[in-house]
């Protein structure tokens, strides 16, 4: 019976348009495990004695709402499925590691390196300054440019397809990079190659996300924005997080204002929710700082 509903529920997400494969996979070894005891309905103790079997925390807190949503959709048509609440095995504040926020001076000095790449005179070294300084001027994700076609290159803008949550958008560019990009779109076109992928490395093909990771680390242990290898330090997607950080603070402090910069800053990001764009407003003390002032303000009775 478990494994009659487990097939419909998976039908039923593919058919909305969810991959749905890490979930079906956890899905398929609880229904085995609760099976294998005879279970034809949903209990709450055979949940939890699924999910404390998997060697972290926060994968047992993830094996738990898993199959959670899977009850609570069992539930609303046989009440005899059993629900497990949410914090059965503890609760889990949300842990995002603390962005580096890059000032312009570092983001200038790293493109200067990726222009000094080797081979010089060959397209890599403009290639990857142009891939960085395009990723912190857009604040879009290392994904999204590797991803960018010739074709994508717009009189509007940037045109981002597919991505993350499966929608496509389009990002106006500041003169200045459009500039950029125009100059490295005159040594791309000269190229004669059969994939039609914007950024081309010697090869002539996209540069694999790896090999893209790998140069950014020599880069930035060469100019001194990282230690030695195994020692945490500023990451490409840190980028994305100094845009959109300085776009905040760029805005006029004042609500009505910032809630409309928040919703074309979260649109122009291609956040999925408004609250993940919200999330940039604790990244740095100077925003934090502000915050707190509007704070103190409103509570003397101050107009904010």
């Amino acid at each position: 019976m478990l494994s009659e509903a487990l097939a419909q529920y998976v039908d039923l997400h593919r058919s909305l348009g969810f991959k749905f494969r890490v979930q079906r996979l956890l899905l398929a070894n609880f229904v085995r495990f609760a099976e294998g005891y005879g279970d034809q309905f949903l209990r709450i103790a055979r949940v939890l004695e699924w999910a404390v079997l998997a060697p972290s925390l926060p994968q047992r807190r993830n094996r738990l709402l898993t199959a959670r949503r899977f009850a609570l959709s069992l539930r609303a048509e046989d009440p005899r499925h059993e629900v497990p609440p949410a914090d059965a095995i503890g609760r889990r504040l949300l842990e995002r590691r603390t962005p580096y926020i890059y000032s312009p001076a570092e983001v200038a000095a790293l493109i200067k390196a990726a222009a000094g790449l080797e081979p010089a005179g060959s397209i890599r070294p403009l290639m990857y300054s142009t891939l960085f300084g395009l990723i912190a001027a857009t604040g879009m994700r290392i994904s999204e440019a590797l991803a960018l076609r010739l074709e994508d290159v717009t009189e509007d803008g940037l045109l981002i397809r597919e991505t993350k949550f499966h929608k496509s958008r389009l990002l106006p560019l500041h003169d200045t990079t459009r500039c950029a990009l125009e100059a490295f779109l005159l040594v791309r076109r000269r190229l004669g190659t059969l994939d039609g992928a914007l950024f081309v490395s010697n090869t002539a093909t996209a540069p694999a996300y790896p090999t893209v990771l790998a140069t950014f680390l020599q880069l930035a242990r060469s100019i001194g924005l990282r230690g030695a290898p195994g020692v945490r330090g500023p990451r490409i997607h840190d980028l994305r997080h100094s845009f959109a950080v300085r776009s905040l603070e760029s805005c006029r402090a004042d609500r009505q204002t910032v809630a409309r910069h928040i919703v074309a800053l979260s649109t122009y990001l291609g956040h999925s929710h408004v609250t993940d764009t919200y999330w940039y407003l604790e990244a740095t003390p100077n925003l934090m700082r502000q915050i707190a002032e509007a704070s103190e303000a409103r509570h003397r009775g101050a107009p904010s």
